[in-house]
């Protein structure tokens, strides 16, 4: 992962990301997290009013070929969500290109416990909206986690940013 950064007056600016041949912009609203194994980049999304928690917007690229298919991921992160609150949503288009998979399920999510942790922690009230970018050096996975209430308020920011992907 490249990250470009500029510094003015002491603020910190993140300018751009990218992975596998590809290039995003986060929205100014969302914080860059600490680092966390196999992941490119996480943001903390700001929580809605009301949420006590903040949105987490995930990015991994595990390299060309690897991270599993498409569908099986999909079919994963909707596993992540044993209580669902309707039926998960899927739809396809096209980015710059490159075919994008996007992915929306809400519910009681099984978050992992801690970072590289096997128990799981259910989060009722939770949604799930992901894209899976089939960039040029293998997918890019997109996963926006947190209370239905601040994913929706960010939602908009979150599409806008995959709708903007470009190559590198």
């Amino acid at each position: 992962m490249r990250i470009l950064l500029l510094v003015f007056m002491g603020a910190l600016s993140l300018l751009a990301e990218s992975a596998s041949g590809v290039k995003w912009k986060a929205p100014a609203a969302w914080k860059v997290s600490p680092a966390r194994p196999m992941r490119e980049v996480t943001y903390a999304a700001p929580a809605a009013t009301g949420d006590k928690e903040a949105g987490e917007v995930a990015v991994f690229y595990f390299g060309p070929g690897q991270g599993g298919g498409v569908q099986a991921n999909v079919d994963r992160w909707i596993g992540q969500f044993p209580q669902k609150t309707g039926a998960p949503r899927t739809s396809k288009t096209t980015v710059a290109g490159m075919a994008v998979t996007m992915i929306d399920v809400s519910g009681t999510y099984g978050a992992a416990g801690g970072p590289m942790s096997q128990s799981k922690v259910d989060k009722p009230g939770f949604r799930l909206v992901g894209a899976i970018v089939e960039a040029p050096k293998g997918a890019v996975f997109f996963k926006f986690t947190g209370p239905s209430k601040t994913v929706a308020a960010n939602e908009a920011a979150f599409q806008a940013m995959i709708k903007a992907i470009t190559k590198e």
